[in-house]
């Protein structure tokens, strides 16, 4: 599906300065002097006593996944609500979860779970945007497309703040696998893009299965007949024609030289090729990740962090899978969770042998939870009112569970949390005020990375 065109970028940020010799390495020099106006101020981690985290994983769930038959069971409650799942005991004196995460029931020490987070749009697309975002969309709708008018994602901001710090990888900031989240594969959601930060604070969209046989990330590779310097002497070329030919001042023409930019930082460098290919894993361990493709996406996910991306999507199905309205059981326990909970786990583990959970954060999350009331067609219908997503590594205090949901899973009951404080708890982790760096909308106005607060019990 193609993205609308942009608006004029409107970049900005109050927190500290990048030099320009530094973004000139970044951009290779081309598009540098056309975008420097708007990249003069810079924002730039402040280190704190939170700042653990260099990097973010964000494991995503679309269609919104049962939270009562996951990670806050409701044994006590009635037929009518509580499900067929047992209750489990984890390795955290109680804590439970349900019979379906019996590994990560295991790792719940490293697990902090929120049991209380909420917002109040029930369509797909707007309720993933809002969990992403950390704002509601302006209309609730699964409907939507997204314009150069929404605000930036989560990924999209790390990625923008770690451009900002000097960031120069040869692969780009923000990577979405295998597919971003949308409906139906017609209604792309909104705030996984861009947005009013530029085309050019777009993620790197993997548009690939990473579990097929013939797996290989497109356009990373020379031409084999094409040596490096022949290809530097075609640059030189372009260069010397776009010299001579008419200059267009925009901002469109400013990005689009980025974009060679940084194509052919990628294509020249083996960093990226290497990030992406799979094959450089033992058999052993991509068969502990899982040969399907959540697993095999995961695994990516932390070869990406390994090689320095700073905010990876590994997003749990092509569109709304968890979308359970009818066979909400059968879905889970057969096809659903025992994938998610073998990569989810299993990345955990990985992360952790290879000294990286130190300094990578995890978030599970979703759309939104599903309704206490289980339907007439065994299913459980939308519901943002309340839900759970769980944070790991980084110097997340696992072990415990923040927020408590009343006895149905209905409501918050106690330490309610909105997507906005789960955002500000990142941004923090990783160093920057969530509050006191802003960025700009389209319209010129300034806005906080974050209108949450932090959750400080977890950091």
């Amino acid at each position: 599906m193609q993205k609308p065109a942009l608006a004029a970028m409107t970049d900005g940020s109050i927190n500290g300065a990048v030099s320009r010799r530094g973004l000139l390495q970044l951009t290779g020099g081309t598009a540098a002097t056309a975008l420097w106006s708007g990249l003069s101020q810079a924002a730039v981690a402040q280190p704190t006593a939170f700042a653990k985290a260099r990097s973010v994983i964000m494991i995503f769930n679309c269609g919104g996944p049962s939270h009562i038959d996951l990670w806050d069971p409701k044994p006590e409650a009635g037929a009518a609500v509580r499900g067929p799942f047992a209750p489990i005991d984890t390795n955290v004196a109680g804590i439970q979860v349900t019979e379906l995460l019996p590994r990560l029931a295991r790792m719940a020490d490293k697990l902090a779970i929120l049991r209380s987070v909420n917002h109040s749009q029930a369509s797909h697309n707007a309720g993933m945007y809002w969990s992403t975002v950390g704002r509601p969309y302006r209309i609730d709708s699964t409907l939507i497309n997204p314009t150069a008018t929404d605000h930036p994602s989560l990924g999209t901001l790390v990625g923008w703040l770690a451009r900002k710090d000097g960031y120069s990888s040869g692969v780009p900031p923000y990577v979405i696998a295998p597919y971003p989240h949308c409906d139906s594969t017609v209604y792309l959601t909104p705030g996984q893009f861009g947005g009013c930060l530029g085309m050019h604070h777009d993620p790197l969209v993997l548009d690939a299965d990473p579990n097929a046989v013939d797996f290989q990330m497109r356009n990373l590779k020379r031409d084999a007949s094409l040596t490096v310097d022949k290809f530097r002497e075609r640059l030189g070329l372009l260069d010397q024609l776009n010299r001579h030919g008419l200059s267009i001042n925009s901002t469109a023409a400013a990005e689009m030289d980025l974009f060679q930019s940084q194509a052919v930082t990628m294509v020249t460098s083996d960093q990226a090729s290497k990030a992406f290919d799979l094959s450089l894993e033992s058999p052993q361990l991509r068969d502990r990740y899982g040969r399907h493709t959540w697993g095999q996406s995961h695994l990516l996910a932390r070869r990406l962090v390994e090689s320095g991306v700073r905010f990876v999507s590994a997003v749990n199905g092509r569109s709304i899978i968890w979308d359970t309205h009818k066979e909400n059981f059968s879905r889970m326990q057969k096809s659903l969770v025992p994938p998610m909970e073998q990569a989810f786990a299993t990345l955990l583990d990985d992360l952790e042998s290879r000294g990286l959970l130190d300094t990578t954060l995890v978030i599970w999350t979703g759309d939104f939870g599903r309704t206490p009331i289980i339907n007439k067609d065994a299913g459980r219908d939308h519901w943002p009112q309340c839900y759970s997503v769980v944070l790991a590594g980084a110097g997340i205090r696992g072990g415990q569970v923040v927020g408590q949901s009343d006895s149905t899973g209905s409501y918050p009951h106690a330490r309610p949390i909105s997507p906005a404080d789960i955002n500000a708890t990142i941004f923090t982790a990783l160093g920057y005020d969530p509050k006191s760096i802003t960025y700009k909308m389209a319209d010129g106005r300034p806005i906080p990375l974050s209108e949450g607060n932090p959750i400080r019990e977890i950091l």
